[in-house]
């Protein structure tokens, strides 16, 4: 992860435990060997390689579960609000009561 990318997603973070709730942009790059943050476009919208394919929810389903466990909520917290079969996806990340 480069340090630009480092102080978006430590920003994100930060802003989760303040706001309990934030919306990120991801575009999705399916079938890589890893998932995990891959950089930020243009216009800060975040590069997410996934190591499922996009088919039957597989991708989105280790979507949420790596952005559980990095956010540390649970994957119920996690909703894909637009994008549900598109590369990009609006996801709103929920920090629990």
């Amino acid at each position: 992860m480069n340090d630009k990318l480092e102080i978006i997603i430590s920003n994100y973070k930060k802003e989760l435990a303040e706001k309990r709730k934030i919306v990120i942009k991801f575009k999705i790059i399916s079938k890589a060997s890893k998932t995990e943050f891959l950089g930020l476009m243009d216009d800060n919208t975040v590069k997410l390689a996934v190591d499922e394919v996009a088919q039957k929810g597989k991708a989105n389903n280790e979507i949420c579960s790596f952005l559980s466990k990095e956010f540390g909520v649970g994957k119920q917290n996690i909703k894909i609000i637009s994008g549900q079969s598109s590369r990009l996806k609006l996801i709103s990340i929920q920090k629990e009561d």
